[in-house]
């Protein structure tokens, strides 16, 4: 018995071409826990808002509000946290956060069951979700670069994509009839025992990390100086303000869709759960032709397709009629959305990377996903704002209309545009500004 899974492993290996990085035992390890992890977020994905909108009856604005107190985290800790990570193993930051996550989805069942749980409780728990995601979500990101060659890095992601949407394929599905069957709260139970799961599994990774500790360190000169490295570069620059502005829109359209198809559409909590599998089905799309789309037209033109993809998605279901042909319209909305956001994101993930010199990993990340996700809440409160004042179609068609107009404006930005391949890391000097090096060079062909 004992030896049955080393020889599993092997025939599995066997099966896969050979250089595939699902050959590396530990990256194995990481994408696993990846896969796991994806499998019980997708019971959370609709849990929560179902709990929210079902349960405590949440108006639009509520649920902008409660999407947005997972935000604030990102606003509030992100630059610190940059600091701290580079100064710190990233591997243990990313096993505590997953068991984190664990306990407080876990308090929301217990909160139900004591009748505690009200909004504000919810709110709470957004608010604790975000600052994990603040934290160990920006230390997962730099553990990929230690497992990975830089140079593989879009693929690695694209690897990882199919991990979540191989998750999203099958895990929307059982969420809605784990939902149906026990309830909302209760189904959250086993997104915290899959994040458990998730935790002991990266316990057994082994990596190799240099981490290079200056006697003269200070924090806020060390925050200041990742904050220079990602202004001096031009690249990053144009990602975090195309980026945000997807984010907004992206969470104007979130606060809404869980609405539209309850309230507008009359959909069940197990027909929601099905039509979420459209989004998984595209994010296996977006994962399998991801990283050939980018070698062919380069990242920076996939990443712009990503936005005109999600666009599209949103604009087509603000547009639907209350009937079959809405709930069709939902689910392409979805699966749009699926293979849109994952064009975006393994691009996005692996161009920042790759500029970005292994000392300042950290700075970089936590600089990028605040200014990304600074639009986000706003976008959320605006979603809302208009789901509640103006109509819920209102909400999704601000977001098409603008996600197409970012893809426009995107395609006609230099140094996204004309950028084919993953760039050179930037240069630069902890005692001054980050500096450009070769970065403007390798934007173009």
């Amino acid at each position: 018995m004992t030896q049955w899974l080393p020889r599993f492993k092997a025939r599995l290996a066997a099966l896969l071409p050979r250089g595939d990085l699902l050959r590396q035992a530990t990256y194995r390890r990481l994408w696993t826990s990846i896969l796991i992890s994806s499998f019980g977020g997708q019971v959370t994905l609709l849990a929560l808002p179902l709990t929210a909108a079902l349960l405590l009856h949440a108006s639009p604005t509520q649920m902008g509000l409660l999407t947005a107190m997972e935000i604030v985290p990102f606003v509030l800790f992100s630059l610190p946290c940059g600091v701290w990570l580079d100064r710190v193993r990233k591997l243990p930051v990313y096993v505590i956060g997953e068991s984190t996550l664990a306990l407080v989805v876990a308090s929301v069942p217990l909160a139900w069951w004591r009748g505690w749980l009200t909004m504000p409780w919810l709110y709470a728990v957004g608010f604790v979700i975000g600052t994990v995601y603040t934290t160990a979500g920006s230390a997962a990101q730099i553990v990929l670069t230690q497992v990975v060659p830089r140079e593989r890095l879009v693929e690695a992601h694209a690897k990882n994509a199919l991990a979540s949407s191989g998750a999203e394929v099958a895990g929307p599905g059982f969420a809605g009839v784990l939902i149906r069957l026990v309830g909302a709260p209760l189904a959250l139970l086993v997104d915290a025992a899959m994040l458990l799961g998730s935790a002991a599994i990266l316990r057994g990774i082994v990596v190799a990390e240099r981490r290079e500790p200056r006697a003269d360190a200070h924090f806020w000169r060390d925050l200041r100086a990742g904050v220079r490295f990602v202004r001096s570069q031009r690249l990053l620059v144009a990602l975090a303000c195309a980026v945000g502005v997807w984010q907004m829109c992206h969470h104007a359209a979130l606060v809404v869709q869980i609405l539209f198809a309850t309230r507008t559409l009359g959909l069940s909590e197990q027909a929601i759960g099905l039509s979420y599998t459209g989004m998984g089905v595209g994010t296996v799309l977006g994962s399998l032709w991801g990283d050939r789309i980018s070698r062919r037209i380069g990242p920076g033109r996939c990443l712009t397709l990503g936005f005109a993809v999600c666009g599209a998605g949103w604009g087509l279901l603000a547009l639907a009629p209350a009937n079959r042909f809405g709930v069709v319209a939902f689910a392409a909305m979805l699966l749009m959305f699926g293979a849109g956001a994952v064009l975006v994101f393994i691009n996005f993930l692996a161009l920042r990377q790759a500029v970005t010199p292994e000392p300042l990993l950290g700075r970089m990340t936590s600089t990028m996903r605040w200014l990304i996700l600074i639009p986000a809440g706003p976008g959320a409160l605006l979603g809302g704002w208009l789901g509640e004042h103006v109509g819920l179609r209102a909400s999704l068609g601000f977001a098409g209309a603008s996600a197409l107009l970012l893809a426009l404006l995107a395609s006609r930005v230099a140094v996204i545009r004309d950028l084919r391949e993953l760039p050179a890391p930037g240069h630069h000097d902890e005692r001054g500004a980050g500096e450009a090096g070769g970065i403007a060079r390798q934007t173009t062909v």
